[in-house]
């Protein structure tokens, strides 16, 4: 870990290290560790954690080094699809309301730092609401209990209807590689199963799917997407728990290619900007000093909408719509 105290402090190297012990685990490299991890059958003995971790530690110290400094942090939670499809449908209907038109626009999807792509298919996940009510694809691999408090502000029978999905990212992970998957399973901290039972059924329906992620800086490619434009869909810019990741001189970028193609959007091929990223709470210690919004704004119409917040996985969500300022 020496050195990473002059990281950045979004690049998490606490993180970091704790995904590349992880990863030793899933490898079969650390056998007597790997008794202590749920996510390979094990269960933690606290009392015996340490004394089985330090060997592990010594023994391999020069890989454990060299991804904690070359690893980016990539955890691609696809639990974020749950208040990402209810954030959709508002941003069709609302658009769509907007145009005048009497159903949703369909969708042409970008994401911003889109890691391995999981998050692009929020139409093609099963999202369990209260009542054995499913929205979204009953028959999906990827069930995702919504654990919502209220509902979005649509109409949850109308379909939601991707029809272009593309994502960026500086350093993509390819999902189609053992070496891509264990390096998102390993951000999943090993006691949190769900998570890790979620990840996978992410990574099996990201197989029937495939989606390639360009390797790009986010200002770059969005700009030269933003500059196709598709009469008949909303382009909604996506964005998840990337934020802190990016340089200053990237986000003023990102901010002006989306200003710039704002100013360009119509009701026939109109624009959104939906994010779901952390926000500082006030008298919050620790991790509860963080809330995690969801926001959203529509071009021509206007539209600027604070429409909720939950935890950093996406799950829970609790949906409470007023003005974003």
């Amino acid at each position: 870990m020496a050195g990473t105290e002059r990281d950045r402090g979004g690049s998490v190297p606490g993180l970091r290290f704790a995904g590349a012990v992880h990863r030793l685990v899933l490898e079969g490299r650390a056998p007597r560790l790997a008794r202590h991890y749920p996510t390979v059958g094990g269960t933690p003995v606290l009392d015996e954690l340490w004394t089985d971790t330090e060997p592990v530690l010594h023994q391999h110290v020069d890989v454990l080094r060299r991804r904690v400094r070359a690893t980016v942090v990539q955890t691609n939670e696809p639990g974020r699809m749950a208040p990402l499809h209810g954030g959709l449908l508002v941003a069709a209907q609302r658009a769509a309301e907007a145009a005048g038109h009497a159903e949703p626009f369909p969708i042409r999807l970008l994401e911003v730092g889109a890691s391995g792509g999981l998050n692009l298919r929020p139409d093609r996940v099963a999202l369990e609401l209260p009542g054995g009510r499913t929205l979204g694809d009953p028959d999906s691999p990827l069930r995702l209990p919504t654990e919502w408090a209220g509902l979005p502000p649509a109409d949850l029978d109308a379909p939601l209807r991707v029809i272009e999905r593309a994502g960026c990212d500086a350093n993509p992970v390819d999902i189609t590689t053992e070496d891509g998957r264990l390096h998102l399973s390993s951000f999943v901290w090993p006691d949190m199963l769900d998570r890790w039972r979620r990840l996978q059924a992410a990574l099996r329906l990201a197989a029937t799917n495939p989606v390639r992620v360009a390797a790009a800086p986010g200002p770059s490619w969005l700009a030269r997407r933003l500059a196709e434009r598709r009469p008949g869909l909303l382009t909604v810019v996506w964005h998840s728990i990337v934020w802190q990741y990016v340089s200053p001189g990237d986000r003023a970028r990102g901010r002006a290619v989306l200003a710039a193609a704002a100013t360009k959007a119509t009701p026939e091929a109109p624009l959104a900007l939906l994010v779901y990223e952390p926000r500082r709470t006030a008298g919050g210690q620790g991790p509860s000093r963080w809330r995690f919004d969801l926001l959203l704004r529509l071009w021509p119409a206007g539209h600027s909408l604070y429409l909720g917040s939950g935890g950093g996985h996406g799950i829970p969500f609790s949906w409470d719509v007023r003005p974003w300022t």
